[in-house]
C-alpha cells in the first residue's frame, strides 16, 4: 500500500509518499518540500501572516494531487509549533480541511518528539546504548531519551531557529553581547529540559531535522570529504560545530548561503541554528553528534501501521539493521537469496581462514557478508555492465543503518565483483583514501573468488581448506558434483586477493 505524509512545520512544508514493505520499511516514491516559512513572524506576534497561509493552503493542495496521482491509500497530515501557538491557527487548519479536504492533526511538542524517535529507531542500527535524539525545528526543539525498546523521556523546547530570529529581530552579524544574551534565553528556556536530560542520561546524541544536516554536512565537506548525498549515521565532533558556528555568527546572509553545505535559503537563520545546537550539546556535555537523515514524516508513517494496525508481511530474516537493510534491497531487485547466502557462506570461511594473513577484524567480515547479497543486483537493469549498475543501486538505495563510507565501500565491492579487479586508472577508485583502497583490496578479492565458486548457481562447493607456504596459497575445493567450471571462474579472479596476500593463489579440487 501507499502512504503520503505531510509536515506542516514552522519552516517548511514537507511531503513524503512511500510503497509499505513491512511494518518498518517503506521505499520513498517521492518527496516535495516547500520553505513557506509559515512561522515568520508568529512567535512576536502570535498570528500566521495572511500570506503565509495562502502559501501554506496552495502547497497543501499542491501535494495532495500529487498523492491523487500516486494512487495513496491514506494520507497523514500533522501540524507543529507555529499552528500550534497561533492565535488564527485553527483557521489555517480549517482552511486545509475545506480548501484542502484534508484532516490535519495539530501534534504537541512530546508527540512530535516521540514519532522523531520511532523514526530514528528504524534508521540507524542501535546496540543495548540510550540514545538523545535532538530535533531543531523552526518553532521548537525535541529531545527524547531511549532504546531499542523504549522511550525513557521526551519533550519539547520553545527554542527554534524562526523563534529566534523573530528574539533578535534581524538575519545581521551577531556581536559578542548579542551572543552572550541569545545563549542565557537558551539556557532559561531549555533549563528543565535539559535537566531532565541530565538525570535520566544517554550514551549517545543523534540529530535530525533539516537544520541540523545542513550544518553536518557543512562540516563534513569544510573536512575535505566529499558532499554526502545522504547523511545519516555520520558523526561530527562538537569543536566542528564550535567552528562553524563561530564562522556563521561573523557572517552575513550572503555569506552563510556560500558555505559548502549551507543552501541559500537557510541563511537567515542558520547561524541560530548552530549556535542553538552547540549551547545544547554542550550543556549535556556531549562532544560528538551522529547524524539521522530521519524526519518527523518517517515517524508518522510508522506510527500509523502501528495505531491501525495494518498487516503487512514482515521480512523476519536479517540478524540486524544493516543485514535486513541489504535482505531488502536483494529482494526489491528479484535477487536469488539462496544463491547469494551460499556465496556468503563461501566468503566468510576464505575471510576466517586467512585472518592470519590478513589481519582484519570482525568489521571487515560483517561487510564482506553485506556486499555478499546484493553485489548483483544491477542485473535488475541490464545485463551489460551490471556491476556498474549495481554500485550505482547500492548507492542510492538509501541502505538504513550504514555510514556513508560503508555504502561507497559496498558500492565499489559490488563494482569489481566481476571483470576488472580495483584499479588505479578508475577515477572513482583514484578518489579513495589509502586505508578505504586497502580495505576494498582485501574484500574485494575475497569476494571475487567466493562467487568464482558458484559460477553454475548451483551451489556445489560445500566447503573450502586453505593451506600456504612461503609464496604460495592453495585453496583446497570440496563437493559432490564436477566444480570444473566453478575452480575455473575462482581461479580466474584470484589475481586480486593474490595481489593483495603477496602469493599465487591456486585452487584445486580438495
Amino acid at each position: 500500500m501507499n502512504i503520503a505524509a505531510i509536515d506542516i512545520g514552522t519552516n517548511s512544508i514537507h511531503m513524503i509518499i512511500v510503497k509499505v514493505q513491512s511494518k518498518t520499511h517503506f521505499d520513498i516514491l517521492m518527496q516535495e518540500k516547500n520553505m513557506v516559512k509559515l512561522g515568520v513572524g508568529v512567535f512576536a506576534n502570535k498570528e500566521l501572516s495572511k500570506e503565509a497561509m495562502d502559501l501554506g493552503v496552495a502547497t497543501v493542495q499542491r501535494y495532495v494531487q500529487l498523492a491523487d496521482q500516486y494512487g495513496v491509500d491514506d494520507i497523514i497530515v500533522s501540524a507543529t509549533s507555529a499552528t500550534r501557538e497561533a492565535k488564527n491557527g485553527r483557521e489555517f487548519l480549517d482552511r486545509l480541511i475545506h480548501e484542502a479536504g484534508i484532516s490535519p492533526q495539530l501534534i504537541s511538542g512530546k508527540e512530535e518528539a516521540k514519532l522523531i524517535f520511532l523514526a530514528v529507531r528504524e534508521a540507524i542500527a542501535l546496540k543495548k546504548e540510550k540514545i538523545l535524539v535532538i530535533d531543531i525545528g523552526g518553532g521548537s526543539t525535541e529531545a527524547v531519551i531511549g532504546d531499542q525498546n523504549q522511550i525513557f523521556y521526551g519533550n519539547s523546547m520553545k527554542l527554534g531557529v524562526l523563534r529566534l530570529l523573530d528574539y533578535i529581530g534581524d538575519q545581521t552579524k551577531i556581536d559578542d553581547k548579542a551572543q552572550e544574551e541569545l545563549k542565557a534565553h537558551i539556557k532559561q528556556a531549555a533549563s528543565s529540559v535539559l535537566a531532565k536530560i541530565n538525570q535520566t542520561g544517554f550514551d549517545k546524541v543523534i540529530g535530525t531535522s533539516g537544520t541540523i544536516r545542513a550544518l553536518a554536512e557543512a562540516c563534513l565537506v569544510k573536512a575535505d570529504n566529499p558532499a554526502p548525498e545522504i547523511v545519516n549515521a555520520e558523526t561530527v565532533q562538537l569543536n566542528s560545530l564550535v567552528k562553524l558556528r563561530d564562522r556563521l555568527l561573523d557572517a552575513s546572509p550572503k555569506e552563510r548561503g556560500e558555505i559548502p553545505g549551507i543552501s541559500s535559503n537557510r541563511a537567515d537563520a542558520i547561524h541560530l541554528g548552530a549556535l542553538l545546537l552547540v549551547e545544547i550539546l554542550t550543556q549535556v556535555n556531549a562532544s560528538a553528534l551522529t547524524i539521522s537523515d530521519a524526519s518527523l514524516r518517517d515517524g508518522m508513517i510508522i506510527n500509523h501501521i502501528e495505531k491501525h494496525g495494518i498487516q503487512i508481511e514482515e521480512i523476519s530474516q536479517g540478524k540486524n539493521l544493516k543485514e535486513k537493510s541489504c535482505l531488502r534491497l536483494a529482494i526489491k531487485y528479484d535477487t536469488d537469496l539462496t544463491e547469494k547466502k551460499h556465496v556468503l557462506g563461501i566468503a566468510l570461511q576464505l575471510f576466517d581462514q586467512l585472518k592470519h594473513l590478513h589481519g582484519a577484524d570482525n568489521y571487515e567480515r560483517e561487510l564482506v557478508s553485506y556486499a555478499s547479497l546484493i553485489y548483483d543486483i544491477g542485473l535488475f537493469v541490464a545485463f551489460q555492465d551490471y556491476h556498474k549498475h549495481s554500485r550505482y543501486l547500492i548507492n542510492n538505495s538509501q541502505l538504513r543503518g550504514f555510514t556513508n563510507d560503508e555504502v561507497l565501500l559496498l558500492g565499489h565491492l559490488a563494482r569489481y565483483h566481476r571483470k576488472k579487479g580495483p584499479n588505479k586508472n578508475h577515477k572513482k577508485y583514484r578518489k579513495l583514501e589509502k586505508y578505504q583502497k586497502k580495505r576494498l583490496n582485501l574484500l574485494a578479492g575475497i569476494l571475487r573468488i567466493a562467487i568464482g565458486l558458484d559460477k553454475t548457481k548451483n551451489q556445489w562447493v560445500q566447503n573450502i581448506y586453505c593451506q600456504e607456504n612461503e609464496n604460495q596459497l592453495l585453496i583446497k575445493v570440496f563437493g559432490e558434483e564436477n566444480m570444473d567450471l566453478e575452480i575455473w571462474e575462482a581461479q580466474r579472479y584470484s589475481n586480486t586477493l593474490g595481489k593483495y596476500l603477496k602469493k599465487e593463489i591456486v585452487l584445486m579440487v580438495g
